[in-house]
């Protein structure tokens, strides 16, 4: 029996194996130099807010003070109770490329904040629309610069990194960033072997006309969340995708700050994984299987005392190429303070994803804000 476990879990280490160094070292051992080149297009950013005052106060003078040509910003006010408005329209008097819509009441039966989105992308001036956050700021004045040259003919979808900052001696931080990380190099190295599943509205672009080919979010209006994610799991293809890391062209926010809002904020992202493709559901699906039970095999074998030779081995190998390719995603994504305690980090964010797994089966997470 203990035996038979032990081969179970060589099978297991063989599937991350090819998870690590077939899938994600395409982004780990991706070169960083930049390639692209100048584009010089009219932009228009484009910012969904719902009580987000004191976050567009500090935030929005670093995406007014981009360096670039031409571009506008559409801010929304998706039914906010603060001054959110009052914010918004104080930047617009003194910055002539500040557009705003303020969603009404009346108008927020239908989608949240996909319908707000539909209301500020209607207005827009310009067919390249680049998304962002009230709570993010961009990492340099290079940013929309960076983002947009990757765009292309034939590349009409751009995923960037949106990161976290850092908070020290919080073990809740380092978890979200390590998460972060994670997913990241997760959608970073699908869309370099032409398989685009997800991007993360806090930093995402795309063509106009690949929102209207795709009838907006009317496929998935019904949906919590997804206006990221699902948009791009549904419009993405290995010929229309990029991928945009250099550190230039980060976002970056603050992340929650308590474990309740943080589960609460993940049960609405994991909610909508259910509605991507099935390849895609099977492939993150295997991965965090094969994650869970390395450790429940590891771990029972280590109880009964298998040869540990051979299962040092086994294990010491998994570690190793774990740590190399996460190691090098981190060095691109400037998050190698995180890699030195991987293992604890990956075992509460795996108890932690299957206790958020069995929360959404019992109940329905709640809205954004």
């Amino acid at each position: 029996m203990v035996t038979a476990l032990f081969y179970a879990l060589c099978v297991i280490v063989a599937i991350q194996a090819i998870y690590y160094l077939g899938i994600f070292s395409n982004f780990a051992f991706l070169s960083s130099k930049d390639t692209a080149s100048r584009k010089e297009v009219p932009v228009s950013v484009i910012i969904c807010a719902k009580n987000e005052a004191d976050n567009l106060r500090e935030n929005l003078p670093h995406f007014i003070n981009q360096n670039f040509k031409k571009f506008e910003l559409v801010l929304i006010n998706d039914i906010s109770s603060d001054d959110t408005l009052e914010v918004m329209e104080e930047f617009a008097e003194k910055h002539g490329n500040i557009k705003i819509v303020n969603v009404a009441h009346n108008e927020t039966f239908w989608g949240k904040k996909k319908y707000a989105l539909v209301l500020g992308i209607k207005v827009t001036s310009y067919d390249y629309l680049v998304f962002s956050d009230a709570d993010c700021k961009p990492a340099s004045n290079l940013w929309l610069q960076e983002i947009v040259n990757n765009f292309t003919a034939d590349k009409t979808i751009v995923l960037g990194y949106g990161a976290y900052n850092r908070v020290k001696n919080s073990l809740l931080n380092a978890l979200v960033r390590y998460e972060t990380l994670l997913t990241a190099m997760q959608y970073f190295s699908l869309a370099k072997i032409g398989m685009p599943y997800m991007g993360v509205g806090r930093n995402l672009a795309y063509h106009k006309n690949e929102f209207v080919k795709h009838n907006g979010f009317a496929n998935h209006m019904h949906v919590r969340s997804g206006d990221d994610d699902l948009f791009v799991n549904e419009a993405a293809t290995k010929k229309n995708t990029a991928i945009c890391f250099s550190p230039e062209s980060f976002t970056s926010s603050t992340p929650k700050t308590t474990f309740i809002s943080w589960i609460a904020q993940k049960r609405r992202h994991i909610s909508t994984a259910k509605y991507y493709k099935k390849k895609h559901k099977f492939t993150l699906g295997l991965f965090y299987v094969s994650q869970l039970l390395f450790w429940i095999l590891a771990i029972t074998l280590l109880t009964f005392q298998y040869q540990f030779i051979y299962l040092g081995a086994i294990v010491g190998f998994r570690f190793l190429i774990q740590y190399l390719v996460i190691g090098f995603s981190a060095k691109k994504l400037q998050e190698t303070r995180l890699i030195w305690l991987l293992p604890i980090y990956e075992l509460l964010l795996l108890f932690f994803q299957f206790f958020i797994f069995i929360a959404n089966i019992i109940s329905k997470p709640v809205d954004w804000k």
